[in-house]
C-alpha cells in the first residue's frame, strides 16, 4: 500500500493535466486503498497538478530508478 508523502510514478498519460507516463508525484492524501490525491510539481516548485488517481494509475518508485527531466507544454 502506498502511504501519504510517498513518491509515486504515473503509469498512464493524462494530457488534460499535461502529465505523462513516468512523471513522478507525491501522494498528499490516500482514499482507504481506493485511490490517491497526487501532487505533481515542477523542479522550480510550481504545482502543475493535483490529481485524483486510482491504484492502477500510479505505482511506487523502485530501487535503481532515476528521474528524467522533460519540459512541460504551456497551458
Amino acid at each position: 500500500m502506498i502511504a501519504e508523502l510517498e513518491s509515486v510514478v504515473l503509469t498512464v498519460d493524462l494530457p488534460e493535466q499535461r502529465l505523462q507516463r513516468g512523471d513522478v508525484g507525491t501522494v498528499v492524501l490516500t482514499h482507504d486503498g481506493r485511490g490517491y490525491e497526487v501532487e505533481f510539481v515542477t523542479l522550480d516548485g510550481e504545482t502543475l497538478a493535483v490529481v485524483s488517481l486510482t491504484p492502477d494509475q500510479v505505482r511506487p518508485t523502485a530501487p535503481g530508478e532515476i528521474a528524467h527531466v522533460r519540459p512541460v507544454e504551456a497551458a
